[in-house]
């Protein structure tokens, strides 16, 4: 494991985990305690550390870099140096190389994208420029693209501040030569507009899906930045748009002073062709050829050489190649200096020898490099098979990786372990060439999880919501408990605990308050209480809940009106804070029965021996279980009982009477119906 895994650096950054690894630094993933966000980390080379030069520069150019703030530049925020260590604080960033991304469409993009991209890049180098830096190394392993098709420039830790801008084609370099200016391929003095060339690059193969230079040795390429010509970017995709090709070579003019004069001027014409692909910038050709005087500095050319793999034999041959270019373009001078004699036929001859020695030289040049290549066969190598292996333990095994180096590319949810490489590029078993050298691998960042949300005390319709949200599935209904200190309707606990990893879709149980638990008690007597006093009593007793039960007021001639006729629950059954109370007040006699007094007669009583003693019959088949059942007759009670009416809904009340009455059915309290009575009718 590495040993800054778990390390606190300057009590403040917590290294959590390995990104990446470059020629220079290691690139970590890592949390800011002091702002609670997540950081890159890039940290030194132990062996690079070890050189004070190297330290005191990278530290300098670092401090300069995180002076730059733009959207398309990857954020410096710290710059750390101890004598243990040298550390760069950055911007996460979600994403992509830009070397990935074309990959995975192929290599090549088409002209709209690539327009995209390289106009983000040029801003980003604008910016960077007005602030006097240099980046050096633009290509698409150091271009960022996000999620949202933003590109972010990145690795300037490698850049200088202008005025320090001298490049010498060392080592280090070596795996950017694909994309360096011809200046700084010959150690030259170099500015902005060697960024500019590199753009040009860079828009050249995400345009034609190949680079403008290839050759077996890093040497051979820096020379045909040199010396050499690319094929335009239409004779290899014709629908590339002429303005924008011509934009490319502008870029790419292998004289600085026929390059954009700045990245705003670039920036310009990609703009105006934006509006208009149909512009015609009427660019001179001419621009784009090699300047003559080709001074190539040998020295710097055969320390690189001598650090490759090819040995001297090579260097021997590269250098009568650069001697015969020069000497084909001082021949073709030499010839439009001297302009022919009228009628001397010394100059024709002159001019066939000219051109058979140009058609000679150009065979032979054909025969040893280009034809060269073709019929003798290149060594290739066999790829090793590393799907399976875990990343960690194999990235510096030099038995098993052989030539090839380690690089880690996408991290993605799989059902592998975490850190177990499940894809490779190129193939395991694949015969590759020696300019392969990278094997980029996927690797598994395990099976997707959920962690279980905090749901302490949030009310439950919330509690649901969040848990979907997050993926989990709430059981439906939840369990319920009494609880003195939570409130009612919300979270007591849940199953599995806050932070438990689960798979996306699992249950999560919770136990939901139904508040204090409830303590019976026997219900009051209201009956024949005041309205007013009957009230008092039940708010005292936290009866009713939060809303009243029912009120009815009936005449009755027994009851003082305004008095309490009867209750439902009954006095003393038992109860508990909330019940509903339903009530039947007195309004006193119905006046409509009142038959005005006789003084000098007396009332007419009807002699017991004329009333009628009959049974009715009520029919309760509308309700179900143990009901209260409550018959008044005239407003007198004549019948109270509790009884079930779910197996025999039928009620038998034996009445008194004569004449024709009315009878008044409550059933727990609230009145249910009335029935007629009639005594003595056959």
């Amino acid at each position: 494991m590495d040993h800054y895994i778990g390390k606190l650096l300057d009590n403040r950054y917590e290294i959590l985990e390995l990104v990446g690894t470059g020629g220079m630094a290691k690139v970590y993933k890592a949390r800011c305690h002091r702002l609670n966000r997540l950081v890159a980390i890039k940290i030194l080379r132990e062996d690079l550390s070890q050189d004070a030069e190297f330290r005191r520069r990278f530290h300098d150019e670092s401090q300069a870099v995180a002076m730059l703030s733009h959207p398309n530049i990857v954020a410096v925020y710290d710059v750390s140096r101890s004598s243990e260590l040298e550390y760069i604080v950055m911007e996460l960033i979600d994403g992509i190389t830009l070397k990935q991304y074309m990959q995975k469409k192929g290599n090549k993009l088409n002209w709209r994208e690539a327009l995209h991209f390289i106009t983000q890049i040029t801003k980003a180098l604008g910016h960077a420029h007005s602030r006097g830096i240099i980046h050096r190394d633009i290509k698409p392993h150091n271009i960022m693209v996000l999620r949202d098709g933003s590109v972010k420039v990145a690795d300037f830790g490698i850049a200088r501040v202008a005025s320090g801008g001298h490049s010498t084609l060392t080592q280090e370099a070596l795996g950017s030569v694909h994309y360096i200016s011809p200046e700084q391929a010959r150690g030259s003095h170099i500015d902005s507009r060697s960024d500019l060339y590199s753009a040009g690059v860079v828009l050249y193969e995400m345009l034609t899906g190949r680079l403008p230079f290839e050759g077996d040795t890093p040497v051979s390429v820096a020379i045909q930045h040199i010396n050499s010509i690319p094929l335009s970017p239409r004779e290899l995709e014709p629908s590339i748009p002429e303005a924008l090709e011509a934009i490319t070579m502008k870029a790419m003019a292998p004289n600085p002073d026929n390059r954009y004069l700045s990245a705003d001027d670039m920036l310009t014409d990609l703009e105006e062709f934006r509006k208009n692909p149909n512009i015609n910038f009427d660019y001179n050709a001419a621009e784009f050829e090699p300047e003559e005087e080709l001074d190539v500095d040998r020295t710097q050319i055969r320390h690189v050489h001598t650090a490759s793999s090819r040995g001297t034999e090579r260097r021997h041959e590269e250098e009568p190649r650069v001697q015969r270019r020069s000497r084909r373009y001082e021949d073709d001078e030499d010839d439009l200096d001297e302009p022919p004699r009228r009628g001397a036929i010394w100059p024709v001859l002159l001019a066939v020898v000219a051109v058979l020695l140009f058609v000679c030289v150009v065979a032979y040049f054909l025969i040893n490099t280009v034809l060269a290549g073709l019929f003798s066969k290149a060594e290739t190598y066999p790829v090793p098979n590393l799907v399976g292996q875990l990343y960690e333990e194999i990235k510096d095994n030099t038995e098993l990786l052989g030539r090839f180096t380690l690089v880690q590319g996408d991290t993605v949810t799989n059902d592998a372990d975490p850190g177990t490489i499940i894809d490779q590029d190129p193939k395991a078993e694949k015969e590759v060439g020696e300019t392969v050298k990278e094997i980029v691998v996927t690797i598994s960042g395990g099976p997707e999880i959920v962690h279980v949300p905090k749901l302490d005390e949030m009310e439950y319709t919330a509690a649901c919501a969040l848990l979907q949200q997050e993926g989990l599935k709430p059981v439906i209904p939840p369990q319920y408990a009494n609880s003195e200190t939570v409130e009612k309707g919300h979270i007591i606990s849940y199953t599995p605990l806050e932070g438990v990893a689960l798979s996306p879709g699992a249950e999560v149980q919770m136990v939901v308050s139904l508040g204090p638990e409830d303590t019976p008690f026997p219900m009051p007597d209201l009956v024949d209480m005041t309205w007013e006093l009957a009230e008092i009593t039940i708010s005292q007793h936290n009866l009713d809940g939060n809303g009243k039960g029912r009120r009815d007021e009936i005449y009755d001639p027994e009851v003082p009106k305004g008095k309490v006729i009867s209750q439902y629950p009954l006095a003393n059954t038992e109860v508990t804070e909330g019940t509903q109370v339903n009530l039947v007040i007195s309004m006193g006699p119905d006046p409509a029965t009142q038959e005005p007094p006789v003084v000098d007669d007396p009332p007419d009583v009807q002699p017991p021996s004329q009333q009628i003693t009959q049974t009715e019959t009520l029919n309760m088949s509308q309700y179900s279980g143990m009901v209260n059942i409550r018959v008044l007759m005239d407003g007198l009670e004549i019948y109270n009982e509790n009884q079930d009416v779910t197996m025999d809904p039928w009620v038998d009340v034996t009445v008194s009477g004569t004449g024709s009455k009315t009878l008044a059915v409550y059933v727990d309290g609230t009145l249910a119906f009335t029935q007629p009575v009639n005594f003595g009718a056959p």
